[in-house]
């Protein structure tokens, strides 16, 4: 592994802990700056940025996928009624949109560089 997708790996690892934490936290911290959509928005395209070079040779593709099941098994944990959170279908949109829009971005610059 190099030394750039081992610190995109730490990173991507450290963000997906906190976006899932804050996600299912019952009162999170507020954000006014930012509606809820920006924040999914932001939260999954730096996801899929980071997860891009920390797994160069992971498909583009599958991890589209998983970070979008990702997306949608939180909404699906925000229907636990303890959690006082709401489940939301579009906060799952917005947060497929993300990836998609930055993994093909990257595609289309053709980076990271998958090495074979």
């Amino acid at each position: 592994m190099s030394r750039t997708s081992a610190l995109a790996s730490s990173a991507f690892w450290l963000c997906l802990t906190g976006a899932v934490t804050l996600a299912l936290l019952p009162h999170p911290p507020e954000l006014r700056e930012l509606s809820d959509k920006a924040q999914h928005m932001l939260a999954f395209s730096t996801l899929a940025f980071l997860g891009a070079f920390a797994f160069p040779r992971f498909p583009k593709t599958h991890l589209a996928e998983r970070l979008s099941f990702l997306g949608a098994l939180v909404e699906v944990l925000q229907a636990i009624p303890s959690l006082h959170r709401d489940c939301d279908i579009r906060d799952w949109i917005a947060d497929t949109i993300a990836i998609v829009v930055v993994l093909s971005l990257l595609h289309a610059m053709n980076l990271p560089r998958r090495k074979r």
